[in-house]
């Protein structure tokens, strides 16, 4: 089986899980036994049985797949909209509707990139607010959707017990307002309690950096650079005393599974994929501002945390995602 895996977006303008995710299916499918490559537009000779696309294809692209016979899967990140309440998706599912009822030119209604959804062969997507969201509001059938989990490394499966000798709570992702690094900072301050923030900007001209970078103040705000090797984040996150994030776009966050797989307690924004996956088993904000009440939810689980273990949640390997991938290929090469 010949798999090629497309993406859109160069990872030199925007890092983060997105590319892990993508780095890590390729590795790992090549591990249970698929020859992967990564597909190469410019390469005429170029060959597969099926596509794996990281992203929303054109309806051109998948009709001339389909004319050679090639089944393309697409795995979306909804992690603005698998939040949304049901009632959010509904109207926008209703809206999408009427749009396609309209009788505007059938080329704008070609165009229309969300048709992708009920166009491709397959959607993978991380969890079931994913699904919801495919359904309610792009009518997928639920055949053609797969819940597939994200994985971790062996290095983030085999830790030994955390440390948790620092005083400080640890925070690692990018530092750009989707992740609300600055709000988390002014958060912290105001309830005087220590975070660590491990990460980069996008640019380091970027307005919303230089905002934060005026709130380090080595106490309470502290920075520490990118961190490329897993050995280094790990033992980051295993010194800390819990792990804390204030992001309003999750889906799966492999940054929390990573911490939860250190042997952290966990602080997050309670949203849909945070309920989904974690549960009561960690703390939550309610809200994104600098309130009283997030002041005291943030001292609360500070001074808590000795006591607070980790979430007790499966943890996945990315051999399991591989071998479930496999299972997907096959059966829509074989339907």
């Amino acid at each position: 089986m010949k798999v090629l895996i497309d993406h859109f977006s160069p990872f030199s303008f925007a890092h983060g899980g997105f590319q892990i995710q993508i780095e890590q299916t390729k590795s790992a499918l090549e591990k249970v036994g698929i020859d992967v490559d990564y597909l190469k537009w410019w390469d005429g000779l170029q060959r597969c049985d099926l596509i794996h696309c990281f992203g929303v294809p054109g309806s051109t692209y998948l009709e001339q797949a389909r004319q050679l016979n090639i089944p393309v899967c697409i795995t979306t990140l909804f992690t603005a909209a698998c939040n949304y309440t049901n009632t959010k998706l509904f109207t926008q599912g209703v809206f999408k509707q009427l749009l396609l009822k309209l009788p505007i030119g059938s080329g704008i209604k070609h165009q229309l990139y969300w048709k992708a959804f009920k166009n491709s062969s397959h959607n993978i997507i991380g969890i079931e607010a994913e699904r919801n969201v495919l359904q309610r509001v792009y009518n997928v059938s639920p055949e053609n959707v797969s819940c597939v989990p994200l994985g971790l490394s062996d290095a983030y499966l085999n830790v030994h017990a955390p440390s948790r000798s620092e005083s400080h709570l640890i925070c690692n992702g990018t530092i750009t307002s989707r992740k609300n690094s600055v709000e988390l900072a002014l958060l912290a301050l105001e309830a005087k309690t220590p975070i660590l923030f491990v990460g980069k900007p996008y640019h380091s001209t970027d307005p919303y950096w230089l905002k934060f970078k005026k709130l380090i103040d080595g106490k309470t705000v502290k920075h520490h650079a990118h961190v490329d090797t897993e050995t280094e984040m790990i033992a980051l996150l295993q010194s800390a005393r819990g792990y804390v994030m204030m992001s309003d776009c999750e889906n799966w966050c492999l940054s929390a599974h990573e911490a939860a797989a250190c042997g952290l307690p966990l602080l997050v924004q309670r949203q849909n994929w945070s309920e989904e996956r974690f549960g009561n088993s960690v703390s939550y904000f309610q809200d994104i501002a600098i309130t009283k009440r997030n002041v005291e939810t943030l001292q609360r689980f500070y001074n808590d945390c000795p006591r607070l273990s980790a979430p007790s949640v499966p943890l996945h390997s990315w051999n399991e995602v591989a071998l479930q991938l496999k299972a997907i290929y096959e059966k829509l090469l074989h339907a």
